[in-house]
């Protein structure tokens, strides 16, 4: 990991037994930057994050990947869930010790600045619930579509066991429509926040930017 990325953030996130009813378990990543408050934030479409950090994302998301493949080969599945620089690790492993060194080979991985390991120590999800779990992350990407004051596409969703992680730069409000929305969406078992909040004029601050570079995309 180079020097400026040394000191990274471990967030484990607890994830309590099911009661039957749908609760939710957050997992608050501090803000790159610091802002004041503005009430009435207008909403965008586009991606928050820079241009730069979804190329870097991707990166990231390949190198942990694989360094994880060739690792464990078949003997663990993880998914790698990548958003701003945090690396979400989900799925199954058959030892405690695995989840620890999956961790770490994270870790190594440059320009990674924290890393949220909900590895379970269980046996591999089955291919039927991985397919259920598809088809529960886009149900609940369609809610966020429908829902007005959400902005669906500042949110990057996936699904583990019937578990909802939801990563992102979003606002405190903006964090809670969300968790309630996907919880309402039929067979989630649990949602799970792992995002990054910002504030309303740091949102604001983006929206502005999107819109002056509207003029110039559409001129070219």
């Amino acid at each position: 990991m180079s020097p400026r990325y040394q000191t990274w953030i471990r967030y484990s996130v607890l994830l309590g037994a099911l009661s039957g009813a749908v609760s939710g378990c957050a997992v608050v990543i501090p803000p790159l930057l610091a802002g004041g408050v503005v009430a009435g934030t207008a909403l965008t479409v586009t991606d928050r994050r820079t241009s730069g950090i979804q190329v870097e994302d991707k990166a990231i998301d390949i190198k942990v990947s694989n360094r994880l493949k060739e690792a464990f080969g078949d003997k663990a599945h993880i998914n790698v869930n990548v958003y701003n620089l945090r690396v979400l690790l989900t799925g199954e492993v058959s030892e405690a010790s695995m989840k620890d060194e999956a961790e770490k080979i994270a870790a190594k991985v440059d320009n990674v600045r924290a890393i949220v390991n909900d590895l379970a120590v269980m046996w591999p999800s089955t291919t039927t619930q991985r397919a259920n779990d598809s088809l529960l992350t886009t149900k609940v990407k369609a809610a966020f579509v429908d829902e007005k004051k959400l902005s669906a596409n500042a949110f990057h969703v996936t699904t583990e066991r019937g578990v909802v992680y939801l990563m992102g730069r979003v606002t405190e409000l903006e964090s809670r429509i969300a968790a309630e929305v996907a919880s309402r969406v039929s067979g989630v078992q649990r949602v799970v926040k792992v995002m990054e909040l910002i504030s309303d004029k740091e949102l604001a601050e983006i929206n502005a930017k999107f819109k002056a570079e509207e003029p110039a995309t559409k001129e070219k």
